[in-house]
């Protein structure tokens, strides 16, 4: 049932990105007492007044530098925060600066069977929530919308909200990981019916280091959420606390997951590995078997070609058919003898 609303979720998150601009604004508005009141254009956020009644939210995504800037400076972001949300980061961090906190997040999504990493942050505090997407990142305007028909849940404040965006940062995460499963599984059962080839081998490699990657990119949120729950800060109510350190359970437990499918892929790995030297410690045997009954007549053969004056079988009736005979039955004794031993 989990999986299949998190593939809800997931579908629907895709129908709305291909209905988002590719970058600009995505959203930008008012809510009082969680009700939405009006669109509130870029050029008129200056000398926006900061209210806990009301909640201003801003949604970019792509920004160019220069409108990043003029909106960190309409909402009188202090110049460090602005010149934080302005760098590309590729590990999830928070930053509290009193007034407000700053949180960024590591996005992951699969397109063409490969992983695109993107990012998103978010800077919030009283009365407003300033989130910024970059690359492949997941779509807020389903959680938008699902927010806008239950006005309380807005009227929360701006950590409730960010909570909620961090929720359905773990559903992406989760419905990856999903996938991840799905393929590691496809592996393992290729490796038991037909073992690897070379490129089966450079694949599996691949999907490790890639396993990998998205740990980094997850277990420090883990970290970050139980932060955020015990922050002292006036941002964070105590009815909020909870939340983050639910989002923090849930991340932790998928973390676990992306272990569990690290570790079996080094398994896997290890038993392709095996399976391969087993395999040719039975082609040395065979060889060394056929090696060994091979060199009995050769060796018969070859002192019978030696031609020497003085062999009195050469002159007896059954000395031909003897030697026939004793290089016949060692080679068959042999064979048997390995055989049985298994090397052949």
């Amino acid at each position: 049932m989990e999986a299949a609303l998190e593939g809800d979720a997931v579908a629907k998150d895709e129908k709305n990105k291909k209905k988002e601009k590719k970058t600009g604004l995505i959203a930008s508005v008012e809510y009082v007492h969680g009700k939405k009141r009006e669109a509130v254009p870029l050029d008129k956020l200056s000398g926006y007044k900061k209210d806990p009644a009301r909640l201003l939210w801003v949604g970019l995504k792509d920004p160019s530098p220069e409108e990043l800037t003029k909106v960190c400076k309409d909402l009188s972001i202090i110049d460090e925060a602005a010149q934080e949300i302005l760098e590309i980061h590729r590990k999830p961090k928070v930053i509290d600066y009193g007034n407000y906190i700053q949180l960024v997040a590591v996005t992951i999504t699969k397109e063409n069977k490969k992983l695109v990493f993107g990012e998103m942050q978010m800077i919030f505090g009283v009365g407003f929530v300033l989130t910024v997407r970059r690359g492949g990142a997941m779509t807020n305007s389903s959680l938008r919308e699902r927010m806008e028909s239950c006005p309380e849940l807005i009227a929360r404040g701006s950590d409730f909200v960010v909570a909620e965006i961090l929720d359905v940062f773990v559903d992406s995460c989760a419905a990856l990981a999903s996938r991840l499963e799905t393929e590691v599984n496809q592996v393992e059962q290729k490796m038991m019916l037909r073992g690897f080839k070379e490129t089966d081998i450079r694949k599996l490699y691949k999907q490790r280091r890639d396993l990998l990657r998205i740990r980094t990119s997850i277990t420090p949120m883990v970290e970050i959420c139980r932060k955020i729950a015990v922050m002292n800060s006036p941002i964070i109510e105590p009815d909020s606390r909870s939340y983050f350190t639910i989002v923090a359970d849930r991340i932790a437990r998928i973390d676990e997951q992306i272990h569990a499918l690290h570790e079996a892929l080094a398994f896997a790995f290890e038993a392709s590995l095996m399976i391969g030297q087993s395999h040719q410690t039975d082609v040395t045997k065979k060889l060394a078997a056929w090696a060994a009954i091979l060199a009995v007549p050769t060796a018969v053969a070859g002192i019978y070609g030696m031609n020497f004056k003085y062999m009195p079988e050469l002159n007896w009736t059954l000395g031909y058919p003897m030697a026939l005979g004793l290089m016949g039955g060692i080679c068959g004794f042999l064979y048997y003898r390995f055989k049985k031993s298994g090397w052949l």
